[in-house]
């Protein structure tokens, strides 16, 4: 799996702030054809990023359009035994991925499918294909009981939402790997912000590695390139000692939070695994504006050689180095989004005629 190089090839988060799928790729493979991935729509409420990824789970109750783990409900029992049937069936092997409802559905992830039929009509071979899905601590963190309390808590709920995210990304390996690419699934995981604030105080170090750990690991059990993808400031120790293929930091804010994490940044290159620079800012309409591709390129040469400095040779940090934006674009207006995607297409391609 280390094996893939992509040597600062542009990459995009994943959401995009427009309304019609075949319109998103087309945007995709205008400025970010090397490695382009499917597009969550969050215009559309069903393509919310917990939303997306909620069917399938024992006790999933909708009702005015809030959704809830109802544990006290009398079918949840019998649910969540068929729930654990069905993740056996298909660990086991004696039931395909594809066959079971760990897949997601045009109901909820139409752009999966338009992905899909584009890829196949592509002329040009990309480097690698990409998904995404809402990681563990993200989800279970935002997902509530009956009585409002978050379903990380519950061990049992929490269990299982964590196999349900788990065959969910394996099987968007399983769908990319058929064009003979390298397929890469990142967990976003936003949450991971929060770890050691008041609102996640009674979460563990272990609790949050051992769910990183399952995803991660049923990605590479489909052969698959995982990515953890944090756009804020966390304990970057516990993403970087994880066996995540990927790391994905917003790089243009919290570079300088990042760097702190010396020993572990150093092995975490060494081991041969790569770095998604999201250097492209997102987060601020005004940082969007005012930046140029050359501004972003000097930014990214300075913090680049902080990195030298820990020890790291220039070109394994170049070999093993993605250009993204930040974050995910869907929240901007469709202007802004472009020049993200447009910046982002640019600084790469500078980058490596420089560089490379």
């Amino acid at each position: 799996m280390n094996s893939f190089k992509p040597a600062c090839l542009p990459l995009l988060i994943g959401s995009l702030p427009v309304n019609d799928h075949k319109k998103a790729i087309e945007l995709v493979i205008e400025y970010t054809p090397e490695i382009p991935l499917w597009v969550q729509l969050p215009v559309f409420k069903e393509e919310g990023m917990i939303e997306q990824f909620l069917p399938g789970m024992p006790g999933l109750t909708i009702e005015k359009e809030k959704f809830y783990i109802n544990t006290a409900d009398k079918k949840f029992d019998k649910e969540l035994l068929q729930f654990y049937e069905n993740y056996l069936s298909v660990t086991e092997g004696d039931t395909p991925l594809t066959d079971s409802p760990f897949t997601l559905t045009c109901d909820t992830a139409k752009g999966f499918f338009v992905f899909l039929d584009r890829i196949s009509s592509l002329s040009n071979k990309p480097a690698a294909l990409k998904g995404q899905i809402t990681g563990p601590i993200t989800f279970c963190t935002a997902v509530k009981d009956q009585t409002g309390r978050i379903i990380f808590y519950n061990e049992q709920t929490r269990d299982s939402a964590v196999k349900l995210l788990s065959l969910k990304a394996a099987w968007q390996v399983k769908m990319l790997s058929k064009f003979g690419l390298p397929a890469i699934v990142f967990f976003d995981e936003p949450a991971l912000a929060g770890f050691g604030s008041s609102t996640l105080i009674s979460i563990s170090r272990e609790e949050i590695s051992d769910c990183l750990m399952e995803v991660i690991e049923s990605v590479h059990t489909e052969g698959g390139l995982a990515g953890i993808h944090v756009c804020a400031n966390t304990d970057w120790s516990i993403v970087l000692k994880s066996p995540t293929d990927i790391i994905s930091f917003d790089a243009y804010a919290f570079f300088d939070k990042f760097l702190l994490f010396k020993d572990d940044i150093k092995a975490f290159f060494e081991s041969g695994r790569i770095l998604a620079w999201g250097i492209i800012p997102t987060l601020n309409a005004k940082d969007i504006e005012k930046e140029t591709a050359d501004s972003i390129v000097l930014n990214l040469e300075t913090k680049i050689k902080k990195i030298e400095e820990l020890g790291v040779d220039r070109k394994t940090i170049l070999s093993q180095s993605l250009i993204t934006p930040s974050c995910g674009t869907g929240s901007l207006s469709l202007e802004h989004a472009t020049k993200v995607l447009q910046l982002t297409k640019e600084v790469s391609k500078k980058f490596i005629s420089r560089n490379l």
